[in-house]
């Protein structure tokens, strides 16, 4: 299979499953022809040694230990800096410590590492602001790396200091952190931000949820008796409610509406015919059709078929972007879909969302159902070039068969050497070779800034020569008008996997999918819920199976080695599939959610479904991206395997309704 992967990859290689780099192991910095080195190999040996002992002080928060390491390990010649970055970002974090000024600047000045000086930068930021001190904000002025705390910070500091800032800016950049909430703390009383600004977003937040962030945002608002009303009406909103009059004021209705709200997340038939009978007129007919459109999304996101009548009560109420796209998802679940009311569902989304390439398909969808098969066309045609699921779906409907783009030309020699000398990808190989992820892909990031297509091309082929092969993938996708498959459909390990997936007659393209979805190929992978290795295995999933098919030797520390890993995963995921009837479409949804939910979201279907409407139904974001990205990279595989066309709806087939009856699975 070696031979086989070769093609592929071109220039990239065949690794093997053994292969230091794709077991994460930190000793990979053996020269190999071709290949500039990182320069750990004249780096001074106790200077990088100091830099790893300082690397161990700052995940274990031994602050005092890093200082004394600084000097040494600053002596190392590539990743130096380092040690004092990590020191000055404690001292940066800390409110209760004084912004080390005069140190940020010595290291910015004496640094010539520009992702570094970047982060530190944006950290200074918010640490100066948070002190007071907008005249030195001000100063540093914007950086390139800025999230959401830095950019409500930057903000603080102009209206703070006399500037002008725009409300639209302020909204644009809040997240709920300490950096957003100061700035609202000033422009809320200020005016600059009023109750039109404040009230959609408390209404998007709670249709999250959040209920924090919506008791901060209400505060903006509400006085402090109307306060008091507002979390009495968010334990109990019927009983509240039994007890108002006809609201008088701004803040009433509003407290009266968000109260009417909340009781979707009741018995929703009941309350329906409560608030028609006691509140029909007394809150504007908006704010009633707001409610409804809250009882749809509740609906919509516990999969039951009436979300779409509540939906329609909604009228022209002004919802979220989140809640239109669950309006038309509930429209696309009926048993016979009114493509009328999905259309209109769609044009009431923001342009932005419109455009949006999952909307384009679907009102194209609706244009070709009533008929208007020219203006179908050219929706479809708008996206046909979108390589993604919706891209994909797009090409079949214009009756055009799915392929794989030219080849572009092959990386020459000198735009590899070029990458090779970059000086962030060498910092961040060599940060790779020492297993620090965390440093390590912000870094390689950083440095593809400003590339164009033949030197993002040439940094992908250089990461698959180091076997990195997640950057391989992510490098690869950025690049605008040439696009190579052999780099954004890798298949490292390609004999090993395929071999194990054929022992179970599992479909090795469709497991190719799913490991470039779950762990881009890193073998080491680690998810923020704990599941590990390149198929991220839970690890009572893993002793499960292993039990299942008879693995008397398996030890939950070696969930990450290759062969255990991918012998687990591949036998998991035949078992749901076998337990799902044999549909990818299920059994994808259920290796990501758990096989239990997509057959209760299957129990729920008023009648068969094609394949793309399930997957996007899906209640979980997550799980529907998922989805989606794994079924769209199993049918570009399936294409590259075999080097014939493939079809993604065919892939994905037809959901018909099922009873719940449960699976023996975890």
């Amino acid at each position: 299979m070696c031979l086989v992967f070769s093609l592929f990859l071109g220039l990239v290689g065949c690794a093997s499953a053994g292969s230091p780099r794709a077991q994460g192991a930190s000793d990979h910095a053996a020269a190999r022809p071709g290949i500039v080195q990182a320069d750990a190999s004249t780096a001074p040996g106790p200077a990088r040694q100091a830099l790893v002992d300082a690397h161990t002080a700052m995940q274990n928060r031994q602050w005092a230990r890093l200082v004394l390491l600084i000097p040494e390990a600053s002596q190392d010649p590539q990743l130096g800096a380092y040690a004092e970055y990590w020191y000055l970002r404690h001292e940066l974090s800390d409110p209760d410590e004084p912004v080390p000024t005069e140190a940020v600047r010595k290291f910015i000045a004496a640094t010539h590492n520009p992702w570094l000086v970047d982060d530190i930068k944006s950290d200074w930021i918010v640490a100066a602001a948070r002190s007071a001190d907008y005249d030195t904000v001000n100063r540093i002025g914007p950086v390139i790396t800025g999230g959401s705390s830095v950019q409500c910070s930057l903000l603080l500091a102009q209206h703070m200091t006399g500037q002008r800032v725009a409300a639209a800016d302020a909204l644009a950049a809040f997240e709920p952190n300490k950096s957003c909430w100061a700035l609202f703390d000033q422009l809320v009383p200020n005016k600059v931000l009023g109750w039109n600004d404040i009230d959609p977003l408390l209404r998007a937040t709670l249709e999250t949820n959040r209920k924090s962030d919506a008791s901060h945002l209400a505060g903006y608002l509400f006085n402090d008796s109307e306060m008091k009303e507002y979390r009495a009406l968010m334990r109990q909103p019927r009983k509240w409610l039994e007890k108002q009059r006809r609201p008088r004021s701004r803040a009433q209705t509003e407290l009266v509406t968000l109260a009417l709200s909340r009781l979707a997340h009741g018995d929703r038939k009941k309350n329906a015919d409560y608030i028609r009978h006691d509140w029909t007129h007394a809150i504007p007919r908006s704010d009633l059709e707001w409610v409804w459109g809250q009882f749809g999304l509740i609906a919509a996101l516990k999969v039951q078929d009436d979300a779409a009548q509540w939906y329609r009560l909604s009228g022209k109420a002004p919802m979220t972007d989140y809640n239109h796209a669950w309006q038309v998802r509930a429209e696309l679940r009926q048993a016979r879909i009114d493509w009328t009311r999905v259309r209109t569902a769609i044009l009431k989304m923001s342009a932005k969302q419109q455009a949006e390439p999952v909307w384009v398909y679907w009102y194209g969808r609706a244009l070709k159902a009533q008929g208007d098969q020219a203006l179908a066309e050219k929706y479809f045609k708008s996206i046909q070039n979108d390589l993604s699921f919706y891209g994909q779906l797009a090409t079949e409907a214009l009756g055009q068969t799915l392929g794989i783009p030219p080849e572009p030309k092959p990386v020459t020699a000198a735009e590899l050497a070029a990458a090779q000398a970059n000086p962030g990808l060498r910092r961040a190989i060599a940060l790779f070779d020492l297993d620090w992820r965390h440093e390590a892909v912000p870094e390689w990031n950083f440095s593809l800034r400003g590339m164009n297509d033949r030197q993002l091309l040439a940094a992908a082929e250089l990461a698959g020569r180091e076997e990195i092969f997640d950057r391989v993938v992510n490098t690869s996708l950025r690049t605008q008008h040439e696009i190579d498959f052999k780099q954004r459909f890798i298949a490292p390990f390609e004999d090993k996997v395929a071999e194990k997936a054929r022992k179970i007659n599992l479909d090795v393209a469709w497991v190719y999918g799913l490991i470039r979805q779950e762990s881009r190929f890193i073998t080491d992978a680690r998810s923020h819920v704990g599941a590990s290795g390149l198929m991220q295995l839970m690890p009572s999933t893993a002793r499960w199976v292993a039990r299942k098919i008879g693995m008397t030797d398996f030890n939950p520390a070696s969930v990450n080695d290759f062969d255990v890993n991918t012998i687990l995963g591949t036998n998991y995921l035949n078992m749901v599939l076998q337990d799902l009837d044999g549909s990818e479409l299920l059994a994808t949804a259920g290796y990501n959610a758990g096989p239990r939910r997509p057959i209760a979201w299957r129990s729920t279907l008023p009648g068969p479904v094609e394949g793309a409407i399930f997957a996007e139904t899906i209640p979980f974001t997550e799980t529907r991206l998922y989805v989606k990205r794994v079924m769209s990279n199993a049918t570009y595989y399936a294409m590259m395997f075999t080097g014939k066309p493939a079809s993604l709806k065919a892939r994905l087939g037809t959901v018909s309704p099922k009873p719940d009856t449960g699976v023996d699975l975890p």
